[in-house]
This record gives structure tokens, C-alpha cells and sequence, in this order.
């Protein structure tokens, strides 16, 4: 197995080494492959599958976007506990493509499943049943309202199966990754593990994302895999949970896409007894793991933003209300002018405060203080006494940049994650349909 190189020649990819990566371990009852079916026309991986031969629980959670790519329609269709694969394509949203979209679902869902059922027929174990249409969900990233290429997929299907692989090492889990890239910069992969008495759970995932990224999740797909044996409903709360202060947390541009989707697997090897409650200690250490993960591939996401050059921090504390603190985080981090003073290293606080203050929460403004980093910029309803604009300029220049909002009007907080905004994000953007 070896990388398509043809997945990194592009002028905005970072080069990365194998060594920039964590160490993903196989996960049992898991197979996957990626090829390319060129549909960018240039040869590389575009075309992934996930697929499970006993069966996966999974959970997932979606776009709240009021329209939606077909690809996810067909899955909320389904109403099923378990699958048995996921077909993953990039350039292509399938999203306001009409009729042509829907049946293209169909035809292939007709075509992989015949070719699964056949491969299953000739394995040493064999099958006592048919892979239905329904055992396979779909996934789509790419641009909207283009012609589905159902010809091409179709058509590379036997391949794709042909390559599955069970065990998965780093190469193949950073080429499944790679393949899922579409303005990414770089692949993103996490690992997590537990151990239960003797038992060790894995927890491995993918994901792709770097524009119109915005809470309640963006243009981005993220699979986690996990091997321990979780209901559909416990993986469902589970996986609620982690998103909620990791990718809702997050915001590259403020547009929620049609097409976000973050599934959570379980592969059902590791046996951890029936019964259990999110209150049980194995699934509260699950439930770290699984939080720590999520966190780490979201930041992954906010620092591949497009165009991005650093990695913000906005964290609102001592608010009234939980809700208050995360609408005035992000109004914050979703303002274009805030997020270029940042790039362009502007200790330009004041628009901290416009972002604030256009947030529509009853504030005192008297009472905020305003930080970047260790430095407090704003304290009293004026400029602080202590503002040194040397020095603050001097941590500008940093790639991480943290700014602290403290509210004094209650007790809670909330903090999420986003970048600043350079040139590159508009040649990104304006040359998305047609690049270079």
C-alpha cells in the first residue's frame, strides 16, 4: 500500500511527514480503501469505503442546515441501528442536484451491495444473507449543484472493494484521510485507547474540514471508530455529548454547509457488558476518550482553516448563562474584521468589543475585561492603564493566539476555536470551482 501522491500537488498543501501524525492502530471489524475515480481529473484518491462484514452500530450527527445533500437524505432515510458500509466521495456534494442525485444514490447503493455480496459469497466464511441497499450510508463533500458523477463512481466500485484492507496501518489510515481532502491542506487523523480490565478499546478517526466551517458542525465529515461494544442509543448520547464543545465549537467563516455528518462506529469486538448507562464508570472513561478525540480533530480542522496562519482561542468567562457565553464567543470569533486585525497582528481590541456588543446579550460594560493572551487590553469601559501596545504586538506575531472576555456577571464560560483571516482564504474561495 502505498500514498497517492497526486492527493498533495497542490499549491496550498502543507508537506508532511509520517512523523506529523499520531499512530492509528487497526481497528477489528473494520475495512477500508480509497482510489481515485478521478473525479477531479487529475488522478488522485477522491473515492472511499468503509466497510464492516459483521455489521456496525453507529450514531450520527448532521448538518442543521435547512437544505441538505441528498447523500444525507438517503441516510436519515434508512432508519436502521447497524450498516454494513459507508461510501465516501469528495468533489461532488450531491446537494441540489434534482432527481439525477437521488437515483444516482440508488443505482450505486444497487451496485455496491451486489459487488459486496459477491466478494462475502467467495470469502472463506461465506454469508447467510444479502447486502441490502440499505446496509450502505453515503457521505459527499464537494461543490453544490453539480451533475452527480454516478458513471464514475459506478464504474471504479469493483476496484474499490477489490482493495479493502483489515489492517489498517498509518499509511493507510493517512491515505484514507488524504482522500477525503477537498481545499484541506493536510490529512487529519486522531487515536484514542482505554483499557478495561484486560481489554484495550480503540478509538481511531478521520476527518476532513478547512472552509465553511461553522458550528453545529461545517462543510466537514468526521468517521470515528471504536471497537467496543456500545448500543446505538448509548454511541447516539455519547456522541451528542463530545460534539458539543468540539466540533460546535469551532468556526473557520461562519457558514454551516449541506453537507456535515460526524458518525461514530462501533464495531462490536470488545465486549463490555449489556446493560450500562452513560453514568457507568466504562462508558465515563469512554466518554473522555471519545470528547479528547473529537477536540483534537476539530482543532486540526480550525488550523487548516483556509488561508489560515494562526490558531485563535476565544473564551468568554464568568458569563450569566452558558448560552450567553457561547453566543458572545462566537460573535467574536466569527467577525471578518477580528479575524483580519489578527492576521494582519492588530492588537485592535476594539473590535472585540464590537463583536460583544452586536452579539444582542445584555451586558455591563464597565465591567469587562479584555485580554489577549496575558495582556489586559481593556478594563472599565476604557483602555486599560497597563496597555503597552509594544508588547502586545510582539505576542501578535505568535501562531496561537488566545483572547480571554471576562463578562463578571455570573459563573459560566465557554471557549471556541477559529482563525484568522488572510488573502489566501479569498483565492481559496474565489477559485474553489476551478482550481489551478
Amino acid at each position: 500500500m502505498t500514498i497517492n501522491l497526486k492527493n498533495f500537488l497542490k499549491d496550498n498543501t502543507k508537506l508532511s511527514r509520517m512523523g506529523d501524525f499520531q499512530e492509528l492502530k487497526p481497528v477489528d471489524g473494520l475495512e477500508v480503501s480509497s482510489i481515485s475515480a478521478d473525479l477531479y481529473n487529475n488522478g488522485r484518491d477522491d473515492l472511499t469505503l468503509f466497510y464492516f462484514k459483521e455489521g456496525a452500530n453507529y450514531a450520527a450527527v448532521t448538518t442543521t442546515n435547512s437544505i441538505k445533500s441528498e447523500s444525507i437524505v438517503w441516510n436519515e432515510k434508512s432508519n436502521k441501528k447497524t450498516i454494513k458500509a459507508v461510501l465516501v466521495n469528495t468533489k461532488n456534494a450531491n446537494t441540489f442536484t434534482g432527481q439525477q442525485g437521488i437515483e444516482s444514490l440508488d443505482s450505486i447503493s444497487k451496485n455496491l451491495s451486489r459487488i459486496l455480496t459477491i466478494r462475502e459469497s467467495k470469502s472463506k466464511e461465506g454469508i447467510s444473507e444479502t447486502i441490502k441497499i440499505k446496509d450502505i450510508m453515503f457521505a459527499s463533500t464537494g461543490v453544490i449543484g453539480e451533475k452527480f458523477p454516478v458513471e464514475k463512481i459506478n464504474k471504479n466500485l469493483q476496484d474499490l472493494v477489490d482493495k479493502l484492507r483489515d489492517d489498517q496501518n498509518k499509511m493507510i489510515w493517512v491515505k484514507t484521510a488524504s482522500s477525503l481532502m477537498t481545499t484541506d491542506t493536510k490529512p487529519k487523523l486522531a487515536y484514542e485507547e482505554i483499557i478495561i480490565g484486560n481489554k484495550i478499546i480503540k478509538i481511531a478517526g478521520v476527518a476532513k474540514g478547512s472552509g465553511m466551517i461553522s458550528p453545529n458542525l461545517g462543510t466537514m465529515l468526521s468517521f470515528i471508530f471504536t471497537d467496543a461494544d456500545i448500543a446505538p442509543n448509548l454511541l447516539k448520547s455519547l456522541l451528542k455529548k463530545a460534539v458539543t464543545n468540539t466540533f460546535n465549537a469551532i468556526t473557520v467563516d461562519s457558514d454551516t454547509s449541506t453537507n456535515d455528518m460526524v458518525v461514530l462506529f462501533s464495531t462490536k469486538k470488545i465486549k463490555i457488558g449489556q446493560n450500562r448507562n452513560l453514568n457507568d464508570p466504562i462508558l465515563q472513561k469512554f466518554d473522555l476518550a471519545l470528547k479528547k478525540l473529537c477536540l483534537n480533530l476539530s482543532k486540526q480542522i480550525v488550523v487548516d482553516g483556509e488561508g489560515a496562519k494562526k490558531f485563535v482561542t476565544v473564551k468568554v468567562i464568568n458569563a450569566k448563562s452558558l448560552s450567553s457565553a457561547k453566543k458572545i464567543a462566537f460573535s467574536v470569533a466569527n467577525s471578518p474584521l477580528v479575524k483580519t486585525a489578527i492576521a494582519g497582528n492588530d492588537p485592535n481590541w476594539g473590535r472585540v468589543i464590537m463583536g460583544i456588543g452586536k452579539s444582542g446579550e445584555n451586558i455591563d460594560k464597565n465591567k469587562i475585561i479584555v485580554k489577549f493572551g496575558d495582556f489586559i487590553l481593556a478594563e472599565g469601559g476604557k483602555i486599560s492603564e497597563s496597555y503597552d501596545e509594544e508588547k502586545i504586538k510582539e505576542y501578535m506575531r505568535w501562531e496561537s493566539i488566545v483572547i480571554e472576555i471576562n463578562l463578571n456577571l455570573g459563573n459560566d464560560q465557554f471557549e471556541c476555536y477559529t482563525c484568522d483571516f488572510t488573502h489566501d482564504y479569498i483565492d481559496i474561495n474565489a477559485d474553489y470551482r476551478n482550481p489551478s
